[in-house]
């Protein structure tokens, strides 16, 4: 196992290129989506509706990303993939026109599922980090400041820059910054895979796993992806809409301000789940989360376009989606334990993903066609979906654990 400075070094180095490809790849697209729109003549329905297609497609790819990092290593993995999201930016700033801009935006989301979080987590489970979920929240803590950083980024510049200046930058941004890091903790990973003792992976296949059979852990996977398939639709229709959705209900220019606190609100949950969250299940945490997007939304619709409100709605959303990313590489470690980690991680970021491509689009039609609370309402109503996937899954566990304590288990193995 790497000393403890290489692994504070490796999630710093993660949560750095998390911050970078999340803001380079998702979180400024809808700050550049205007101009785009612009410059190509289209709608910027059309131009929501073509990220759509393009994250549709890479929901489709990402349990093969899970199961290619498993196979090779998530570093090796993250290398290509700097690689790829920098010439998918690149790409995407010199395109001539429609077809080639769509086939960049698709090269884009392809190269996300090797570069974002699902990596990251396979990354620290395989680099022999002793505690993976303190680690994943040490590394979702770091990470939460990317919408705060990239929103204001990238109108300060694009205040300056076309969009296609911005996407040379953030193109050089993760060639120049992401490469040399994940091409270290490919070589950090090596390391530890030949350093392992042998039947160590055995081991560490069943730290963390529920005391599920055969049928429970079939029902619980799937109550899983349910649970994240609701969770990816509300966030990304939020978060891709949420300066041009709170200008809407009426908050003006104070609606720019108002989101820049989402990312603290993200990093605040995380900071006190790693202080107080040790002994929590991550069942329990998901249940949390999905109830703090749901409680948000409410907050939301009830008191607009009241500033304060607003304020409140960011801070719960805030909360419920930084908990959110730490139960999205948690819960399948804790549910089903090391072994084939990236591939169950890989259908939950598909799960995820999948939903998430046509929620930006989904939530511009609602808006277009009915009114604002309206299609705020129906994204409260899915949002309190994952609510109870989540409670199906805390219920069968302790079903589960009763019946295996009954059988002659013993009282920690049926907690």
């Amino acid at each position: 196992m790497p000393d403890r400075s290489f692994l504070r070094k490796a999630i710093w180095g993660l949560g750095l290129t998390q911050i970078i490809g999340y803001g380079t790849l998702y979180y400024s697209f809808s700050i550049l989506a205007p101009a785009m729109a612009r410059e190509f003549n289209l709608t910027q329905g059309w131009v929501f509706g073509a990220l759509s297609a393009s994250l549709f497609a890479g929901s489709l790819f990402a349990p093969t990303a899970g199961r290619w990092a498993d196979r090779f290593g998530a570093g090796r993995i993250m290398t290509i993939g700097s690689v790829a999201a920098a010439t998918a930016l690149a790409l995407c700033a010199v395109s001539p026109g429609r077809v080639t801009f769509v086939l960049a935006l698709l090269a884009m989301e392809l190269a996300s599922s090797f570069v974002l979080y699902s990596a990251a987590f396979v990354a620290i489970v395989q680099i022999g980090v002793p505690r993976p979920q303190r680690s994943i929240t040490h590394l979702t803590l770091i990470a939460g400041f990317a919408s705060t950083l990239f929103w204001p980024l990238t109108s300060a510049l694009h205040a300056h820059l076309t969009w296609r200046e911005v996407y040379l930058l953030f193109a050089a941004l993760n060639l120049g910054l992401c490469l040399p890091i994940h091409a270290w903790l490919m070589r950090l990973s090596r390391r530890h895979a030949t350093a392992a003792p042998q039947g160590e992976g055995r081991a560490l296949a069943h730290e963390a796993g529920a005391p599920l059979d055969a049928r429970g852990g079939r029902v619980a996977f799937l109550l899983m992806l349910a649970g994240f398939a609701t969770e990816g639709f509300v966030l990304s229709a939020i978060l891709i809409h949420m300066v041009p959705l709170t200008a809407a209900l009426g908050l003006g220019t104070a609606g720019l301000f108002v989101s820049t606190l989402f990312g603290p609100a993200q990093v605040a949950s995380r900071l006190v789940n790693m202080l107080f969250g040790g002994r929590l299940q991550q069942t329990h945490l998901a249940v949390i989360a999905a109830s703090l997007l749901t409680a948000g939304l409410c907050a939301l619709l009830l008191t607009t376009p009241w500033l304060p409100g607003a304020f409140l709605f960011v801070f719960l959303f805030g909360l419920g989606s930084g908990l959110t990313s730490i139960v999205g590489g948690t819960l399948p470690l804790e549910l089903f334990g090391r072994e084939g980690y990236g591939a169950r991680l890989g259908w939950a970021s598909a799960a995820r993903q999948f939903t998430s491509s046509f929620a930006p689009f989904a939530l511009a039609f609602m808006m277009a066609r009915t009114s604002v609370a309206n299609s705020l309402w129906v994204l409260a109503v899915v949002a309190a979906t994952g609510v109870i996937a989540f409670l199906a899954i805390a219920l069968l566990r302790r079903r589960t654990g009763r019946v295996a304590f009954a059988i002659g288990g013993s009282p920690e193995e049926a907690a």
